[in-house]
This record gives structure tokens, C-alpha cells and sequence, in this order.
């Protein structure tokens, strides 16, 4: 479960013999993996207050309220409960001189499970050889590396370019089989590591049978997941068709 901790800190307080956040953030983002991220914020005068009434739109320089206490900073954290958030709320170094408001992320949507049926829709679409199908999954400025070529294809039209010669390679339907697939989804980013296997019968009269080990990078756009870099390699042994056909 994700939560937000809203880091409030408090003018009038004296700062002066607070501990440092560096230890904190080392022992719940490196050595325990409960912080995902955060960051500090400008101080409330430096901000701007947006209003739209009647279609005007007002600003105001300034924070929305005048308090004594702010938001200083937030982090993301991935907790098992409530109350493990809370201990990791308390230890953190502004909790001693402001407050700490710890709230769950509001969790309606499955984002893990989006991503792994976009990446068996990549799988359906490389078994029937459909290029629209295959590069809907695909960001309009994905990175693609493809160890076959050993070159870097950037923005959809040059993966498009790729993956028709990969696909012009083939003389029947590609087997795609992921053996393992491991998954990290954050907010609006995602990264995988997987280990696939392609089985295909090859225009030149031979056959490709090889396991890839594919790192792919996704985000959310709007209400779907979308693949925006992959990282290919084999090994070098592997079999696959001549240098410059790429595969998915």
C-alpha cells in the first residue's frame, strides 16, 4: 500500500537542533526499500495560489493560506499498513519540530495487472506477426535497443521500420514465452525484468530459438501503460536472424 507523507514544517520552530534527513532517507530508501521517493519544496512565499471564477483565471503570489505551519516536502512511501507508515512518519527528523500527515494513496486502480496484459498483448501480436497491434503498446518516443543490430532505434517510427524487417524475417507465427517476469510499478513509471524466449521458423530455412533477457521501462498515459524504453541482449551464441532484423 502507498502512502503520502506530507512533510510539515513550522516557522516558528527552532530548527536549529534538528537531526539531519540524509540518515533517514538512507535507512528507509536504500536499506529497507520503504521510501520510494520525495522531495523538498520551495518555501509557501515563493508560491502561487490558481483560482478560476466565472473563466477568469486569478493568481495569487502566495501560499493559499496564511499559517504558520506548511508543507515543506512530501514522500512516497510502500507500506504493509498504516501503522508501519506512522513508524516510519516518526522517525522522521521534521516530526521533532512540525508534523507528519501521513495519507494513503487512494487505490482503485490495478496497475501491475494493466502491465502484465500489455505485455501478453505484445506477446499475441508478435505470435501473429501484427505490427499495428505490437506498436500500440509502444510511446510514440520509445527507446528501443535491439541486440541483434546492435543499434538504437528511437521514436516509433524507426522501432516501426525494425520491427516490419524483424517481421519480414520470420516464415511462420513467433513463439514469445516469458520464462520469468519481475515487476516494480511506482505512480506513473514502471520498470520490468523478464527472461523471453523466441521460437520461430526463419525465411532462410532455419530456426530461431533463443532467450533474450528484456528490461523494459513503461508510463502511464491517461488510463493506460505504455512501453517508453526496452533494452535487449543475448547471448552472443544465440542464433538469431543476420545483423540488422530486430526482434521484439
Amino acid at each position: 500500500m502507498k502512502y503520502m507523507l506530507l512533510v510539515c514544517g513550522d516557522d516558528t520552530a527552532d530548527a536549529s537542533g534538528m537531526a539531519p534527513v540524509e540518515p533517514w532517507v538512507e535507512e528507509l530508501g536504500v536499506e529497507r526499500g520503504v521510501r520510494l521517493h520525495g522531495h523538498r519544496l520551495r518555501l509557501p512565499a515563493e508560491a502561487v495560489t490558481v483560482r478560476v471564477r466565472d473563466g477568469e483565471v486569478l493568481r495569487t503570489d502566495g501560499p493559499f493560506a496564511e499559517t504558520k505551519e506548511y508543507v515543506a516536502g512530501f514522500d512516497i512511501l510502500d507500506c504493509a499498513s498504516m501503522e508501519e507508515a506512522i513508524e516510519a512518519a516518526a522517525k522522521h527528523p521534521v516530526a521533532t519540530i512540525g508534523a507528519m500527515e501521513v495519507r494513503a494513496f487512494w487505490d482503485d486502480e490495478d496497475a501491475e495487472g494493466r502491465i502484465r496484459h500489455l505485455d501478453a498483448e505484445l506477446t499475441e501480436a508478435v505470435r501473429e506477426r501484427d505490427l499495428d497491434r505490437a506498436m500500440a503498446c509502444y510511446a510514440p518516443d520509445v527507446e528501443v535497443f535491439h541486440p541483434v543490430s546492435g543499434l538504437e532505434q528511437t521514436g516509433a517510427d524507426a522501432l516501426r521500420k525494425a520491427q516490419e524487417q524483424w517481421f519480414s524475417a520470420l516464415a511462420g507465427p513467433a513463439d514469445r514465452e516469458v520464462l520469468d517476469f519481475r515487476l516494480r510499478v511506482d505512480e506513473s513509471v514502471a520498470f520490468s525484468h523478464a527472461l523471453v524466449r523466441l521460437r520461430a521458423p526463419l525465411a532462410d530455412g532455419t530456426t530461431l530459438d533463443s532467450v533474450t533477457r528484456v528490461t523494459t521501462g513503461y508510463r502511464a498515459a491517461g488510463d493506460r501503460w505504455l512501453i517508453v524504453h526496452q533494452h535487449m541482449s543475448v547471448p552472443s551464441d544465440a542464433g538469431l536472424p543476420p545483423a540488422g532484423r530486430t526482434g521484439s
